[in-house]
């Protein structure tokens, strides 16, 4: 078995907010501890530095050929479990596997509702949100590369969730349930991690990855890991959508992705 824990989300479904309440729980922080410091913590898989030089432009063929590597490497950042965000869908492209199998240990996933997705990702991107339903519905749906980072295969919404989300080794919580439950949820990913959570560490990294910190943090010091068109920690809500999405474009999105919302309990 391998060491890295991917902690895999679609983009801007709470993957940032599971990162800082683990690097809280994990390092038994006794203050909150800054945003920028993620990356201390949890690589960023797509890094460009992982795969090129400063400089240097590959393919998409070569930055599959250079993943096994690259994420051999990466378990060698920490001695113990190696955790690393991802966007990616649990697929292949090229014939090589996004996430490498004989180097996970498993995957902690978190979903989200693909309206309220829908709504963050729109304002997130500056794109409008008929487009991004569009985006999101597309099987083939990426994000390019740049000087920062190697492409990022997304598919569809609910083609990333069915990768991700039939996948054994990995632990599927909800958006909505961490807020709802947060001890209950962020719990959960503790014990799959292997351990019970100690009751009082639990509640005070809950409340050191708390959105009005994170959010309070991005608006002092920024967030470099952030887009330009609109703050990062931007809501931090459930159902959004309902008084943002026209009923046209929330059907638009529960056609296209029905039978994993239904799996999830969002219809």
């Amino acid at each position: 078995m391998g060491k890295i824990v991917w902690l895999a989300s679609y983009p801007k479904s709470g993957n940032t907010w599971v990162r800082a309440f683990l690097h809280h729980y994990i390092t038994q922080a006794d203050a909150p501890l800054s945003i920028n410091a993620l990356a201390d913590f949890s690589a960023v898989e797509c890094a460009a530095a992982f795969f090129h030089a400063p400089g240097e432009r590959i393919s998409t063929q070569e930055a599959q050929k250079r993943r096994p590597e690259v994420h051999a490497r990466l378990t060698r950042l920490h001695e113990d479990l190696v955790f690393v965000k991802t966007h990616n869908a649990n697929l292949a492209v090229h014939g090589v596997p996004l996430c490498t199998p004989s180097q996970s240990a498993g995957a902690v996933y978190v979903l989200r509702d693909p309206r309220d997705v829908a709504v963050s990702y729109s304002a997130f991107t500056g794109r409008g949100v008929d487009e991004m339903i569009d985006f999101m519905a597309n099987p083939r749906a990426a994000n390019a590369a740049d000087g920062a980072q190697v492409f990022e295969l997304l598919s569809s919404w609910s083609g990333h969730v069915e990768s991700w989300a039939g996948d054994k080794k990995t632990c599927v919580v909800r958006y909505e349930d961490l807020l709802a439950a947060p001890e209950t949820y962020f719990g959960r990913i503790v014990r799959f991690l292997g351990g019970a959570a100690a009751p009082e560490r639990l509640r005070r990294a809950i409340a050191f990855s708390d959105f009005k910190e994170l959010a309070a943090q991005e608006k002092r010091d920024g967030y470099k890991a952030g887009g330009s068109n609109a703050a990062f920690f931007r809501a931090g809500v459930a159902g959004a959508w309902k008084t943002t999405l026209s009923a046209a474009q929330a059907k638009r999105i529960e056609r296209a992705h029905g039978e994993a919302m239904r799996k999830a309990g969002y219809l």
